[in-house]
């Protein structure tokens, strides 16, 4: 198994986007913040947003200090807003308990509220150079293509991390190279429906070499209208633009299509923590009951 570091290095360093999080200055908590908010959520939507974010909590104190319900407002339409939760919360232990500064140790990252294997790795590797395997969709995508010969890579297995561990150069400095360049690869150029393989810079891959077999995985499309995710959101919506706690009646009429569906979501949204319930019966973001507008 293996996969043409340099020419991959070089490829990277040719035509990479020019994406904020990427450029020199950028502390290991805004690289943080972008990684959070990269996921299930394209670059396009994410870029403004952070922006934002950087220039209001450059540091994680100054997100400590805001309210839930001020992150969950500036988070808007990224999608998933428990992570914006969960990363304020994070912000919170950062302050507290690491000076500040986010910790360049995997495993103390991984104790961190709301980090999971793969942003802990990405945070080692892209903000401290460190020589650890940081693997997403569009990492799997690749190794099983140009390693494997495979069209897909499958469901996550034990094995991702071990494959892409091999794969890195000896080299620290080029080993977080060639972890962005993987990533960038999938993104850009051998993506999941129409891989460009013309556009390609490795010398070798296996599908290719195979005749580009079809994929037996079978996709299965998700919907997103007149799903509870999207009835959540029409809800959230509610309580972003209000300046402070609204009556039942006005989350009624936000989403009417289906009053069953539409109190599962409330539901929903209040045991995630999401939102919260006044003692007189109004509703509110998280943090922002005791307000009053």
């Amino acid at each position: 198994m293996s996969i043409d570091s340099d020419t991959l290095i070089d490829w990277y360093g040719e035509t990479a986007r020019d994406l904020p999080w990427r450029r020199p200055g950028v502390s290991a908590w805004q690289i943080l913040m972008s990684e959070i908010m990269l996921q299930q959520t394209p670059v396009v939507r994410v870029e403004p947003v952070w922006r934002e974010w950087v220039a209001r909590w450059p540091v994680p104190s100054a997100m400590a200090a805001a309210t839930q319900g001020e992150v969950l407002r500036a988070w808007g339409k990224l999608g998933y807003p428990r992570r914006a939760l969960r990363l304020h919360e994070c912000a919170g232990v950062l302050a507290a308990e690491h000076g500040d500064v986010v910790p360049d140790d995997v495993d103390v990252l991984l104790g961190l509220p709301g980090i999971g294997a793969y942003t802990a790795r990405a945070v080692a590797c892209f903000a401290y150079g460190q020589r650890v395997p940081v693997v997403d969709t569009n990492v799997r995508r690749v190794i099983a293509r140009a390693a494997h010969g495979r069209a897909e890579a499958g469901n996550p297995a034990t094995r991702d991390l071990a494959e892409a561990q091999a794969l890195l150069p000896e080299r620290i400095d080029r080993a977080a190279t060639f972890s962005a360049a993987l990533m960038e690869l999938g993104a850009t150029v051998c993506t999941a429906r129409t891989p460009d393989c013309d556009r390609c810079p490795l010398p070798h891959c296996a599908w290719v070499t195979a005749g580009r077999p079809a994929s037996d995985v079978v996709r299965r499309t998700q919907k997103y209208d007149g799903t509870d995710r999207q009835a959540r959101g029409r809800l959230l919506d509610v309580l972003r633009a209000a300046t402070g706690p609204v009556e039942r009646v006005a989350l009624d009429l936000a989403w009417t299509r289906d009053p069953g569906q539409r109190a599962r979501a409330l539901d929903s949204l209040l045991v995630d923590g999401l939102i919260e319930q006044t003692s007189d019966g109004l509703f509110a973001l998280a943090g922002e009951g005791g307000v009053r507008s």
